[in-house]
């Protein structure tokens, strides 16, 4: 079988995995214990903190465990926007957005009256900056935005609106899962309040992610998960040790920077060989990573391909690929629903083989 699903999940790196099963056999202790072993694992984790706060260039101080994106994504939005309701209650997104993203926005609007506003994306799968900032309102409270699109693999231009949103004292959250050491992020940079992170889409373990809140002991944020006091009080639970370090160790491996060019050259070959068998292109032509290709054949049922091939690939995200319906993002950027169906999601990591790409263009083509 060839694995061609790394934006839904990737495996261990070795690095990874021999600090991760190195700490459950010696991390045991509860980190907030006050004895010896409890002391050690908690300079560890705060030694993992530092190494991901580097990595955003912000202080760890500023850095929230969680279990993942989708928890980071809730405390974030839910945990910001409630507890500031006195400073407005609308908020901007997407249409292309991550459904944890829609769910939480859909949750506000039915349940605590907020006003949503989905910017729809253009054809390229690229959001107009220029439409997200024309749509802020003096009541509006936070705007989120995933960094790229998870399943066309588009980089949204998220330094212009996190520049405008510092202009008018809005907060601006990222969803940075897909683009985290793919591209590099500077939180300062980019004017981003709100950054979510997760460890399994860089080769680190699942159920550990990482919220970054910027000034967090000056910002008021209610938590989602209460309990006694670990996270600055913002989220409650005994820290998964294991999980944290394995984090920090998937952080400091080089291995996805230094496979950049190498998918970006896979990247381009498979570009230029879908269109030579008659294919489309469904991710856009420039401001991309190379991570990710969305492609169309006229010929081809790609729920059944997906369902029986030995190439293990997607119709669009993991979290949405058990769904019978086509796929909202493609839905959004102009597809049919004939051409949503006749759609593949592939996406490469650093031991994807040309050869074997090769040979799925020749399943596809016949």
């Amino acid at each position: 079988m060839i694995y061609l699903d790394f934006a839904a999940s990737t495996p261990l790196l070795p690095s990874v995995k021999k600090e991760l099963f190195r700490a459950f056999e010696e991390e045991y202790s509860n980190p907030s214990s006050a004895h010896k072993l409890g002391r050690i694992s908690a300079e560890r984790i705060e030694r993992a903190r530092e190494i991901i706060a580097d990595s955003i260039g912000a202080y760890k101080s500023e850095i929230i465990f969680t279990s993942g994106a989708s928890e980071s994504n809730n405390l974030a939005i839910k945990g910001y926007v409630l507890a500031n309701q006195k400073k407005g209650k609308h908020i901007i997104t997407s249409s292309i957005e991550h459904k944890c993203i829609l769910s939480i926005c859909h949750f506000l609007e039915k349940e605590h009256g907020y006003a949503v506003t989905y910017i729809p994306p253009q054809k390229n799968g690229i959001i107009d900056a220029e439409e997200v900032i024309s749509a802020m309102r003096e009541d509006t409270v936070l705007v989120s935005l995933m960094h790229v699109n998870n399943e066309l693999g588009s980089i949204q231009p998220i330094a212009t609106i996190g520049q405008a949103c510092f202009e008018r004292d809005i907060k601006f959250h990222v969803d940075a899962a897909q683009s985290y050491k793919k591209i590099p992020i500077d939180v300062d940079e980019l004017n981003i309040d709100m950054l979510s992170l997760s460890a399994h889409k860089i080769y680190g373990p699942k159920g550990i992610g990482a919220l970054y809140i910027r000034d967090l002991r000056e910002t008021r944020i209610q938590p989602v998960i209460h309990g006694a006091g670990q996270e600055y009080g913002l989220r409650g639970g005994t820290l998964a040790t294991p999980l944290i370090l394995g984090f920090g160790a998937a952080v400091e491996d080089q291995t996805i920077e230094d496979s950049f060019e190498e998918v970006n050259k896979i990247n381009s070959l498979l570009r230029a060989k879908v269109i030579e068998i008659g294919g489309v292109i469904n991710s856009p032509d420039t401001n991309y990573i190379p991570h990710i290709l969305n492609v169309r054949l006229s010929n081809l049922d790609a729920s059944h391909f997906v369902a029986n091939s030995d190439f293990l690939c997607s119709q669009g995200s993991a979290c949405s690929s058990m769904n019978i319906e086509m796929s909202y993002v493609l839905k959004e950027i102009g597809l049919n629903f004939e051409e949503g169906y006749q759609s593949l999601r592939l996406s490469f990591g650093p031991n994807t083989n040309k050869n074997n790409l090769l040979e799925l263009l020749n399943k596809l083509k016949n």
